[in-house]
């Protein structure tokens, strides 16, 4: 698990890794996050801090109602796969539900069987 923090003074998440900072920096205008930039040391990439920084930011800015712009690459990317991974099991939930209308668990073994 990665510790992040979060200074509403400065604007930004930091996450402190094998004595690394990586970083996510933010602007706020009214109800309005704007992502501005995330940074992870090559030393410490690969491990999952960008996206323990988002979640810490996104999580943070759900809980203010805050709308969030991902103006930085990182961010956007990552927004992106999130509203394409919510939009697959979205589907997912949806065949499920077509499934057990069309073959309810309570049909008896006789029902779309031959006789």
């Amino acid at each position: 698990m990665i510790a992040v923090n979060h200074d509403r003074t400065t604007q930004e998440f930091t996450a402190d890794v094998d004595g690394r900072r990586a970083v996510l920096n933010y602007t706020l205008a009214g109800h309005v996050m704007t992502i501005t930039h995330t940074g992870v040391p090559q030393a410490i990439g690969g491990r999952g801090v960008a996206g323990e920084l988002m979640r810490a930011a996104l999580s943070t800015a759900t809980a203010a109602g805050w709308q969030v712009i991902p103006a930085c690459s990182y961010a956007s990317a990552y927004m992106r796969k999130r509203t394409e991974d919510a939009d697959k099991q979205h589907v997912d939930v949806l065949l499920d539900e077509a499934l057990e209308e069309s073959f309810p668990a309570s049909d008896s073994p006789s029902v779309g069987g031959s006789n």
